[in-house]
């Protein structure tokens, strides 16, 4: 096996040269920090879960989602076909169900497992006149049922015995099924980047728009390779990664950046926004995944492209967060043309960057970036949708349950085990339960400001949220035992690697194989010393005056533009 995939997937979970074997933090003096009992934070989590999920199964089943302050159940608005805000992912598919299934085999909730897979077998129909997002519906119901069929006929078993009686693939025929309706998007577009959305019962393209987030476009290769793999068939494997060169090759010549939103008729960027947040983030993350899990290396040089043009563009100052004499690096929004920076607002989906620069084995850079959103977390006790750094205010004040905080901060604690990262969990836990809970389960919060409620649990909160913090206290989780063999999709759907990389060797032809690498990108990791960053001997991992600059860094208006 290639260095480069050897290394890559210890990058994944672990961190490249990161020792499994977690420090004597005791022995550090710090502020306040002291040793943490996991299990009333993990029977918390589980408590939180079972509340919410029994709720959703009594109350709001088989609608898409549970309304946790009138008890009642959510679905697709056919009244109003144009809110997007419900319709994009509410596609009359017992949407919470279906993307909750691995979460209930990670925490070990074998029968109630086979019983939520028995009733999507026995329910699910994409039959339905809806229209709804491509993107949506390949990372929450492709991904889960693809996650939940491999969970069922895994040959080890590790979660328990999820296998069902007379199971005959039924999970990944819904998936083989669902995954050809949305093909007419890309073959009926004009560039070949898929439109938006598409009607769930004919297959066909919304004519309404045609205009495509990055993100959005490119951001389906995992779910659709995955697919390939099951079957055998590279046709999925083959239009989605077509679609990421595609994108790919329409970067800014001058900046080598790309941009927010594309027309998919004429090819031509709509929204010149470059970021790493909404809109943006999975794109990136899914270059370095698909590197991973299906060995591509030519993704895997396009992920280091992206990174050092990100580094040189959008973000400020030095490169080594935690000996930085300065203010702290920040990842603006920048013109893809010329680089500029166009606001200076950050977004919650940006904080699932420290994630992926985990990921990658960048873990320094990770917890300078995880400290920059935990200081905008702490100035409301829940972080708003969207918050300006100069202005000092959030510009959209609503908090959906987002999952992408608690993601890094999972994959910064099994990187580093500093229990910094335990406590970050406890407080996001705490804050979760204190200000969202409801009569039936846990609501969007509408406005951070005063705590108000909309009456809302997205689908992502029990198969993310609760997912990521749940592994964060069960270290003997198998997910934590095996971490180098799995990878989680961008809507935390577990796929194992080694068996799909198997899978993905029978496929003819492979789109993943590639034979124009450049040669210097099989030895990039191995001129990295992969090494454990020098964290700092205190109740927090880095040094103590950078800490407290970042914070006055948020909580203090100062001079941009003097750095």
């Amino acid at each position: 096996m290639h260095l480069f995939v050897v290394c890559a997937i210890a990058f994944l979970l672990l961190g490249c040269g990161i020792s499994p074997t977690s420090p004597d933090w005791s022995k550090f003096i710090g502020l306040t920090l002291k040793w943490v009992n996991k299990k009333p934070s993990l029977d918390k989590v589980k408590n939180m879960f079972d509340f919410a999920y029994a709720n959703y199964l009594q109350f709001a089943f088989p609608a898409d989602e549970l309304n946790p302050l009138n008890c009642s159940g959510r679905g697709h608005d056919h009244e109003h076909p144009g809110n997007l805000n419900v319709n994009d992912a509410l596609g009359d598919f017992h949407l919470t169900l279906v993307d909750s299934l691995d979460t209930l085999a990670i925490m070990g909730r074998v029968e109630e497992f086979k019983n939520a897979v028995n009733m999507v077998i026995s329910h699910l129909s994409f039959n339905r006149n809806v229209r709804v997002q491509v993107f949506e519906a390949s990372i929450r119901i492709l991904g889960g049922l693809l996650s939940a069929h491999l969970l069922v006929t895994d040959p080890t078993q590790p979660f328990g015995n999820l296998r069902l009686n007379g199971y005959d693939g039924e999970l990944l025929q819904l998936a083989h099924d669902l995954a050809n309706r949305m093909l007419n998007v890309f073959d009926a577009s004009p560039s070949g980047l898929p439109y938006p959305r598409f009607n769930l019962g004919s297959g066909l393209k919304d004519n309404t728009t045609s205009e495509a987030c990055l993100a959005g476009a490119g951001s389906l290769v995992l779910e659709f390779g995955c697919l390939s793999a099951l079957l055998n068939d590279s046709t999925y494997a083959s239009i989605s990664r077509r679609v990421v060169l595609d994108l790919w090759s329409r970067r800014s010549s001058v900046t080598g950046l790309l941009g927010a939103t594309i027309d998919v008729n004429t090819g031509k960027w709509i929204n010149r926004m470059s970021g790493i947040g909404a809109g943006h983030d999975s794109f990136y993350e899914y270059l370095h995944k698909t590197a991973v899990i299906f060995g591509d290396r030519q993704m895997g040089e396009m992920f280091e492209e992206a990174l050092n043009t990100l580094r040189y563009h959008l973000r400020s100052l030095g490169s080594d967060c935690l000996t930085e004499s300065g203010y702290p690096s920040v990842y603006w929004n920048v013109d893809m043309y010329t680089g500029n920076r166009v606001n200076f607002w950050i977004d919650t989906l940006q904080s699932a960057w420290p994630g992926v620069l985990v990921h990658h084995g960048d873990v320094s850079e990770a917890v300078c970036q995880h400290a920059l959103h935990y200081f905008i977390w702490q100035l409301f006790d829940l972080p708003p949708e969207r918050y300006d750094l100069i202005q000092e205010k959030p510009l959209l004040n609503f908090f959906p349950l987002r999952p992408e905080f608690a993601e890094s901060t999972y994959f910064l604690y099994r990187a580093t085990k500093h229990p910094f990262y335990l406590h970050v969990g406890q407080h996001i836990l705490d804050s979760l339960d204190k200000h969202s809970r409801a009569r039936c389960g846990f609501a969007t919060i509408h406005n951070v400001l005063d705590m108000s409620h909309e009456d809302r649990m997205e689908s992502f909160f029990l198969s993310e949220t609760l997912k990521y913090l749940y592994l964060l206290f069960d270290d003997s989780n198998p997910v934590n035992l095996n971490e180098e063999d799995y990878v989680f999709s961008t809507q935390a759907h577990l796929f194992p690697i080694q068996r799909i990389r198997k899978l993905i060797e029978n496929l003819v032809p492979n789109p993943f194989r590639t034979d124009n690498s450049r040669t210097r990108t099989d030895l990039h990791v191995a001129n990295n010393t992969c090494a454990l960053p020098k964290l700092a001997k205190s109740s927090i991992p880095l040094d103590e005056q950078l800490w407290n600059k970042i914070g006055k860094f948020v909580h203090s208006k100062m001079d941009l533009f003097s750095f």
